[in-house]
């Protein structure tokens, strides 16, 4: 079957011609041009926007907005974005990164979307079409969403606050075992003011991991202190079995990395 891409200058004229049906938006293709290569049939047209706000990066007053066609390469080498730099590295090789967009990987289903996993522990919002979306709302309905993704925003985290660790088994740019992200918050006396904590892997899409946040808080980042939440990590969880591990295998080795991402 033959396939055909139309691009428009602007979002709203995209927006109506995927909605005319038999067609998928395009943002840099690593998801979309597989799918139809795998021969999926649902779709006969590329659709695509070469609005420039699509390509912009936005940092102000500790604020990031990250236009949805924005690549994992641009995030990775951008001077602002150096904080959260290493969950950009963790999306495929060079290739990849130079193509992946930060819409696509909204819907990157596990075991990819390692960056949707860092959003998620960023509390970003989700801008389509005029609407603000909490990304856990947006995930949570991501299989029904049929509108484009314009951008992302969120608040760059301090320094030493932001953490990820991707485990895969052929480094370093292989398919995640799992990915972990995490914003941990000290107060002045060295405890934990606030956690949050997202995993990919760990289900059919990024999900937060709520009791061990629960856990960190007030304590600090030792052995002792993260003792609980080391143990309440896999809670809620519903690892996925694939080609790259069981989810026994991911069950496993989900506390392991935390903990050596909570003490590192």
């Amino acid at each position: 079957m033959p396939l055909s891409l139309q691009s428009f200058p602007t979002v709203g004229e995209a927006q109506s011609a995927l909605s005319a049906g038999a067609a998928r938006y395009m943002g840099g293709g690593t998801l979309v041009v597989r799918a139809a290569n795998e021969g999926d049939l649902s779709f006969e047209t590329f659709v695509r926007a070469t609005d420039r706000s699509l390509r912009e990066i936005s940092v102000a007053d500790g604020t990031a907005t990250l236009g949805a066609s924005v690549t994992m390469a641009e995030i990775a080498r951008h001077p602002e974005l150096s904080t959260i730099a290493s969950a950009a590295r963790a999306v495929g090789g060079p290739a990849v990164r130079n193509m992946a967009t930060v819409g696509g990987n909204l819907f990157a289903p596990a075991p990819y979307g390692d960056f949707s996993v860092a959003l998620l522990a960023l509390d970003a919002t989700v801008h389509t079409g005029g609407r603000e979306l909490l990304i856990e709302e947006f995930l949570a309905g991501r299989d029904a969403f049929d509108g484009i993704v314009t951008s992302v925003r969120f608040q760059l985290p301090a320094a030493d606050a932001f953490r990820f660790a991707k485990v895969s088994r052929v480094k370093p740019k292989g398919i995640s075992v799992l990915s972990i992200a995490a914003v941990i918050e000290e107060a002045a006396d060295g405890t934990v003011g606030a956690a949050r904590i997202a995993l990919g892997c760990m289900g059919d899409r990024p999900m937060r991991a709520t009791a061990a946040e629960k856990a960190l808080v007030g304590k600090t980042l030792t052995e002792d202190g993260i003792a609980d939440a080391v143990a309440a990590i896999g809670e809620g969880t519903a690892p996925l079995t694939d080609a790259v591990a069981s989810a026994w295998y991911r069950g496993e080795v989900l506390p392991v990395h935390f903990r050596r991402l909570m003490l590192a």
